[in-house]
């Protein structure tokens, strides 16, 4: 039920925060990254944090997902048989050591390509699917909502 301050004026409503100038409230955001951009501990928190992120990124798409692809597809294949496995890939292993130092080399950089663009795959993927969170980004949300207390508004966001 929508109660008012009076009950003769249906249009009025109990009073509310008044909503701030969205201009106003960008402008202090956008000063206050200003400021926070040239504060130097931020700066390194900021890239340690990507830095950890990228690692962290690579490791999973270069490390963990390719590894588990060229294991798990072929013993899938393999019905989950590691004996049915290894009798399978054995001939090609046997004929990769005979074969001469070009082939081999062709192999074995096909097999980075394919490890490469696995990875690739896969860092683009958890970059979109995970993105960096700015420690920037999140000073600023804690400085708006703070300055909008201190205004007495509301946020342009939660309206």
């Amino acid at each position: 039920m929508i109660t008012t301050d009076t009950p003769s004026e249906p249009g009025r409503y109990l009073s509310s925060p008044p909503v701030p100038d969205a201009s106003a409230y960008h402008n202090e955001r956008r000063r206050y990254l200003a400021r926070a951009r040239r504060n130097p501990g931020l700066r390194q928190r900021y890239l340690r944090k990507l830095a950890s992120y990228l690692v962290l990124r690579s490791a999973w798409s270069f490390g963990f997902f390719p590894v588990i692809l060229a294991f798990w597809v072929p013993l899938v294949m393999a019905e989950f048989n590691p004996v049915v496995m290894v009798q399978s890939i054995l001939p090609h292993l046997e004929a990769f050591v005979s074969s001469n130092p070009e082939v081999q080399a062709r192999t074995i950089s096909m097999l980075l390509a394919g490890w490469g663009s696995v990875g690739l795959f896969f860092f683009l993927f958890d970059v979109v699917i995970n993105p960096f969170h700015s420690p920037f980004q999140k000073e600023a949300d804690i400085h708006m909502r703070a300055w909008s207390q201190s205004q007495g508004l509301v946020p342009p966001d939660e309206v």
